[in-house]
C-alpha cells in the first residue's frame, strides 16, 4: 500500500478455490490479513479492475497491425497508468478490505 502514510497493515488477496489453498506453507509477516474471495467473483479483485481500467481507458476501439503493437501499447497503457499512483490507489482499493484485522 506505498503512498499511504501511517498505514500499519495491508491486505493479500487470495481467490477461494481449493488449489489456490496455500496448506499451512505460506509464512505471512504479522501486518498483512489474508482475504479469501469467493470463487469467480473478478469484480472483487482488485487486479482485475486494473485491467478493465486499462483495457476502458487506453486499449479499448483499437486495431493493432502486429503482434509488437499489441506489446507496445500495454506497456505505454501501464506505464501511463504507473504514474498516477492516485488513480491506481482509486482503482484498487476496497472498503470493506481496509476494515479488515488481524
Amino acid at each position: 500500500m506505498r503512498g499511504q502514510a501511517g498505514f500499519g497493515s495491508a491486505p493479500r488477496w487470495r481467490r477461494g478455490p481449493g488449489w489456490h489453498k496455500p496448506g499451512g506453507r505460506l509464512k505471512l509477516p504479522e501486518n498483512i490479513s489474508t482475504l479469501v474471495l469467493p470463487s469467480y467473483s473478478p469484480e472483487l479483485n482488485p487486479q482485475e479492475n486494473v485491467w478493465q481500467y486499462l483495457r476502458q481507458n487506453y486499449l479499448s476501439n483499437r486495431v493493432f497491425k502486429t503482434y509488437t503493437a499489441i506489446v507496445d501499447a500495454c506497456c505505454e497503457a501501464w506505464n501511463a497508468l504507473v504514474r498516477q499512483p492516485d488513480q491506481i490507489t482509486s482503482i484498487s482499493s476496497r472498503e470493506w478490505a481496509k476494515q479488515v484485522t488481524t
